[in-house]
């Protein structure tokens, strides 16, 4: 009898997520991207410290950097500290490089970090939304559609 593949890979693992991005900003599509980063990055993100809610991603001069992301401090590293909100390199493929700079300098949409988790393979990966930004008022719809459907889900629950 074959042996059936484990539902969780011990490998994935969700480091951080930007939950606001998809309240203030109306996300099109999404692009997987490698990180550049350090030993002592790749440690502290094993134990877990990082944050990417107030960060944001860039083209410039032909390159894609994620601006003003904390990665924590790792402890153990004596000699080969890192700087915790230095830029990090992103890597993509040339053509959604070229898609995101059109995206950004001439549409007007914003690069937006959403997740940032170790893949299958065990390396740092970052999720970014090509967004437009939210007004207020449609803020407040979906805050709205939200609430909506949570009344609905209490009221459907009561009925049965």
């Amino acid at each position: 009898m074959a042996k059936q593949k484990q539902k969780t890979d011990p490998n994935y693992k969700v480091i951080a997520e930007n939950r606001r991005a998809r309240f203030d900003y109306a996300i099109e599509e999404d692009i997987e991207c490698g990180i550049v980063l350090e030993g002592s990055e790749v440690k502290s993100l094993r134990v877990g410290g990082s944050n990417i809610a107030e960060s944001y991603a860039s083209v410039d001069d032909g390159e894609l950097w994620l601006v003003n992301s904390y990665i924590a401090p790792y402890e153990q590293a004596k000699v080969f500290k890192h700087e915790e909100r230095r830029r990090r390199k992103l890597l993509v493929s040339r053509k959604e490089l070229s898609n995101l700079w059109n995206a950004t300098q001439r549409k007007g949409m914003t690069l937006v970090p959403l997740v940032l988790y170790f893949n299958h393979k065990g390396r740092a990966k970052l999720k970014i939304g090509i967004a437009k930004g939210k007004k207020l008022h449609d803020k407040r719809e979906t805050q709205a559609k939200r609430d909506w459907s949570r009344q609905k889900q209490r009221l459907m629950k009561d009925h049965s």
